[in-house]
């Protein structure tokens, strides 16, 4: 889908192991390899008596959250520093960007450098034939196994992180929570209790913004971790075509909360037609009190309300089990060099900028973390946001689990729009989840996946 940084060494060792155990929207080395243990950006020293005009590469990219803002940040100083100047496309989300990009792919019309996912809709843009393989340049070392898994085909790796990781789960107003006297909830019942008082205070309990149509599935996605905790062999058994989404209960637990909350009127009722900009403005008001969501959100909250970023958390998605209660994680999306680029050495230099010390520390200067970073000594910020906080003993004490897409390469492409018809009231949770089963089935067979 169509993307927290409060993770000091010792809190990201769980999630390390965690990814490592389980696991989805770019050559050669270049000029000035990175030798220190973060990294450091490549010598661009002009030579003597050279007047040197900018080289321009062009960016493909999302314009929500920071991640936009953030690597314009990169890019100025890259225009200083490497004489690289970078022109940016923006691309629509959800499955207008994603049709976007496999269009600009099969044409030949594709940037110089893409920002998409990590993941399972990686392999579905068949990176191989149409990125540049980065394994042999010496950066890699300060990237993360775990992180490297997520943008790698058979042995190749293919990006670079954009940002930190994140969570799903739902992001609520801790104000209004303690003005109708509100605990966070352990348990799906707990959560239904929470959302009648809220809607009975006149508040919206759960903000919808299907407008903005991937955000109809952090239902789903957001519970892998309820799912994975009860059948540890889903996603093995998902990516082998030995498990469906209708036929697991656990699985299609998400798709019945989907229809749940619609059916008990909680959603705001012009939720068709808001935006995701929208729905953080109603949690950041108040008007609105909990949020399905990834934190990668609570930058963009940050940069629009300053003065109530405070005053948002995060919980996990609840299961029926007050004893499972952890946090799905979502690796950053990364930056993909296009194989058919003109300038991929160019390009090898931007790339190693944004990921040394420098560039994170230009990164970050527009985009706060979200949740751990995968580049090795680059640490959370001491002033990391509450709802980052509220995280932390989830990952201490190793309440982690990766969203499925990082697991498995099994992702169909219409899981949002089934959500939303799901979520309207037009198909049964049960219906929904078998549509999907039938979605990802294209997908799999194109991957050449055994079993299918």
């Amino acid at each position: 889908m169509k993307r927290t940084q409060l993770f000091t060494v010792v809190s990201y060792a769980a999630l390390i192991s965690v990814l490592a155990a389980g696991c989805s929207s770019s050559g050669q080395t270049s000029g000035g390899g990175t030798s220190a243990p973060g990294g450091s950006a490549p010598s661009t020293a002009p030579s003597a008596g050279k007047t040197n005009e900018p080289t321009t590469l062009t960016l493909l990219i999302g314009s929500t959250g920071t991640a936009y803002p953030a690597t314009q940040a990169v890019a100025a100083e890259a225009e200083k520093k490497l004489n690289i100047k970078i022109k940016f496309d923006i691309k629509p989300d959800g499955t207008e960007g994603d049709n976007l990009v496999k269009t600009r792919l099969a044409t030949g019309e594709m940037a110089d450098i893409l920002l998409y996912n990590s993941g399972s809709l990686l392999q579905a843009l068949n990176p191989e034939e149409n990125f540049v393989d980065l394994s042999k340049e010496p950066y890699m070392a300060n990237l993360l196994d775990s992180y490297k898994e997520t943008i790698s085909s058979n042995g190749k790796v293919f990006g670079v992180p954009g940002g930190s990781s994140n969570v799903g789960g739902i992001l609520y107003n801790k104000k209004v929570y303690a003005e109708l006297g509100l605990s966070v909830p352990k348990t799906w019942a707990e959560f239904i209790a929470n959302s009648d008082k809220i809607k009975a205070a006149g508040k919206t309990a759960i903000i919808g913004s299907y407008k903005t149509t991937w955000t109809s599935q952090l239902f789903v996605l957001a519970n892998h971790y309820n799912v994975q905790s009860q059948v540890p062999t889903f996603a093995k058994d998902y990516t082998e075509n030995k498990a469906k989404y209708a036929t697991t209960p656990a699985a299609l637990r998400g798709f019945e909360m989907t229809s749940e909350v619609f059916k008990k009127g909680y959603y705001n009722k012009d939720f068709l037609a808001t935006t995701y900009d929208t729905g953080l403005k109603m949690l950041a008001e108040g008007s609105g009190v909990q949020y399905p969501m990834l934190t990668s959100a609570i930058d963009a909250l940050a940069q629009n309300f300053p003065d109530k970023v405070q005053d948002i958390g995060v919980f996990p998605i609840p299961s029926d089990n007050a004893s499972l209660n952890g946090f799905t994680v979502w690796m950053p999306s990364s930056y993909y060099i296009n194989k058919k680029s003109k300038n991929i050495d160019t390009a090898k230099k931007f790339i190693e900028f944004l990921i040394s010390p420098e560039g994170q520390k230009a990164y970050m200067s527009k985009s706060k973390a979200n949740g751990p970073f995968v580049v090795k000594g680059i640490q959370v910020p001491d002033d990391a946001y509450q709802a980052v906080k509220d995280m932390q003993t989830y990952f201490d004490n190793g309440k982690t689990l990766p969203a499925l897409e990082f697991i498995s390469p099994v992702k169909g492409p219409n899981l949002e729009s089934i959500l939303i018809e799901v979520g309207t009231g037009q198909k049964t949770a049960a219906e929904g989840a078998a549509d999907y089963d039938k979605d990802v089935k294209k997908q799999a067979q194109q991957l050449n996946l055994p079993g299918w």
